[in-house]
């Protein structure tokens, strides 16, 4: 569904999921984010730590809005962190396929906190190596990520956030996916579209606080 259509179009949704990006800062994340979302978003004010757009998307048949969640990977957003995970039905972990801490950093860091801080048991989680692009820089093979993703029961996927290879894909994947999750597709249908914004204020003022209190 494109987003610039008329604000009673965008109303009209069969589901709402949030999508939560996780992973090193500059991994790609915003980029991954804005290559998604362009043309066809919602531009909301990020908060310190976090950044928030909704697509609206038919997927599957279904029209859907995305509620997606950018987080920042800096250190020192980390305490900020568990009220992002709260209500995700899909988490996209993303490292860089050039820079080889970005990907270890995966196990040691942030798939710890997915156990740690999701709410959803079915949630399901979607492992992108970004920036393909630079495919004569790549440090981490293909093989490593299919293996990390078989390992933590993860979907899989390579992209490049720059030259959108693969992008939309990689939504459109995990969406599919949250749509054959029954408990997932209970809690984005229309009797709790509001709980994911609970924990902010209303979406047009995402800048006065977001998703964290100060």
């Amino acid at each position: 569904m494109d987003a610039s259509s008329s604000s009673s179009n965008q109303a009209e949704f069969d589901y709402l999921f949030k999508l939560l990006l996780i992973g090193d800062s500059g991994v790609g994340k915003s980029t991954l984010l804005l290559s998604f979302t362009s043309n066809t978003f919602e531009d909301l004010s990020p908060t310190i730590g976090v950044d928030f757009k909704v697509k609206y998307v038919t997927v599957g048949g279904k029209k859907l809005k995305l509620a997606i969640w950018d987080t920042a990977g800096q250190e020192r957003f980390r305490t900020l962190t568990s009220s992002y995970y709260r209500g995700a039905q899909g988490i996209i972990m993303v490292y860089d396929v050039t820079r080889r801490e970005t990907f270890t950093n995966l196990s040691d860091i942030w798939a710890k906190e997915i156990d740690l801080y999701s709410t959803n048991q079915d949630c399901i989680k979607m492992l992108v190596g970004n920036k393909v692009d630079k495919e004569n820089e790549r440090v981490v093979s293909k093989k490593e990520g299919i293996d990390f993703a078989r390992e933590y029961g993860c979907l899989f996927t390579e992209c490049s956030a720059k030259t959108r290879v693969n992008v939309e894909q990689c939504f459109e994947e995990l969406v599919l996916k949250i749509l054959e999750t029954p408990s997932l597709l209970a809690e984005g249908s229309s009797g709790v579209k509001k709980n994911i914004f609970k924990e902010k204020p209303p979406q047009s003022d995402a800048s006065s606080g977001g998703c964290c209190s100060w």
